[in-house]
């Protein structure tokens, strides 16, 4: 009777195994590399560009609130060093989650926007301030910037008051605010209004990309309810831009109840509906949204500056 062997597939089987959990391991790292490190960024937002006359640079100071040196992103308006003797409005952009001074640079292409927002007249030449908005807990895709004064750090103060002053000191700026603006996207967002609606002595004129008005730290940081309280006065100096994606039902719906808080305040507000919202994929998604539609809200800044321009019939820019 002939003998017959049976191949040895013990071995090869282990191997497979191994090469498997191998592989599976690897992925993992590189998942978790994307989403905790990386903080998902957008896979198809366009590189940033350089335009001559419009340059992006970070500066650092040190915040009294924070107790630390702190950066912030500035792009000059053109011509600022050929014109020592002229002055300009200024407009505050806070980036959202995970995201740090460069955002508006590296990933909303805030050069090629204000070119184009420039050649049109759609804006006049302007400071634009990006700080760092992160607390000391620093950044990370766990938890999104408090923009308040809480047990992480005082970074309303830091913001409002610290780099307020270190704007004024450093460049030439128009001290009225009503030539002052600040805005962001989603949590930056909400920032935006929850600092700047309390001090309506340094910025009257605001906007959100994709925000929410309610915060989950309480009514205290919530803009949507502490705005019933401003005085009528000051709710007639306030101006505010909002929009939102039908693909992000959540802030959608968030950014609508706000919309309807200001009407029923006779807060001048305009409200927009675009297709989109968050994500990292798409046309219409994530940074390529903000990318597109910070053109809108910086649009809706510059008819507010001309507005009162011509209100008050002086001759800043």
């Amino acid at each position: 009777m002939p003998l017959t062997f049976k191949p040895k597939r013990k071995k090869n089987r282990i191997s497979a195994v191994m090469i498997s959990a191998i592989a599976l391991l690897i992925l993992a790292a590189v998942g978790y590399w994307y989403v905790f490190i990386a903080g998902a960024p957008q896979l198809d937002t366009p590189p940033p560009e350089e335009v001559a006359g419009i340059n992006f640079q970070v500066k650092s100071f040190y915040s009294n609130a924070m107790a630390e040196q702190r950066q912030y992103g500035v792009v000059l308006p053109p011509g600022y060093e050929k014109h020592p003797k002229r002055r300009y409005p200024v407009i505050f952009l806070l980036h959202g989650g995970h995201g740090d001074e460069r955002d508006y640079y590296i990933k909303a292409g805030i050069t090629a926007t204000l070119k184009n927002l420039y050649q049109k007249q759609k804006l006049p030449a302007a400071l634009m301030i990006m700080p760092d908005g992160n607390d000391q807990r620093g950044t990370s895709p766990f938890w999104d910037s408090d923009y308040f004064d809480g047990a992480n750090g005082k970074v309303a103060t830091y913001i409002a008051e610290d780099l307020v002053k270190e704007v004024k000191v450093q460049f030439r700026t128009i001290e009225d605010s009503h030539y002052w603006a600040m805005g962001g996207l989603s949590s930056g967002a909400w920032g935006a209004f929850n600092i700047g609606l309390r001090h309506l002595d340094k910025f009257t004129i605001f906007f959100s990309h994709t925000g929410y008005f309610i915060d989950k730290s309480g009514a205290e940081n919530s803009p949507q309810l502490f705005v019933t309280q401003i005085s009528q006065a000051e709710r007639r100096r306030i101006r505010a831009y909002l929009d939102a994606g039908e693909g992000d039902e959540k802030y959608l719906d968030a950014t609508r109840d706000f919309h309807k808080v200001l009407d029923r305040l006779g807060i001048y507000n305009e409200f927009r509906v675009f297709p989109g919202g968050h994500g990292i994929v798409g046309q219409d998604v994530g940074w390529n949204y903000w990318r597109k539609h910070l053109t809108d809200s910086l649009s809706f800044v510059g008819r507010q500056f001309q507005h009162i321009h011509t209100q008050k019939k002086h001759q800043h820019f």
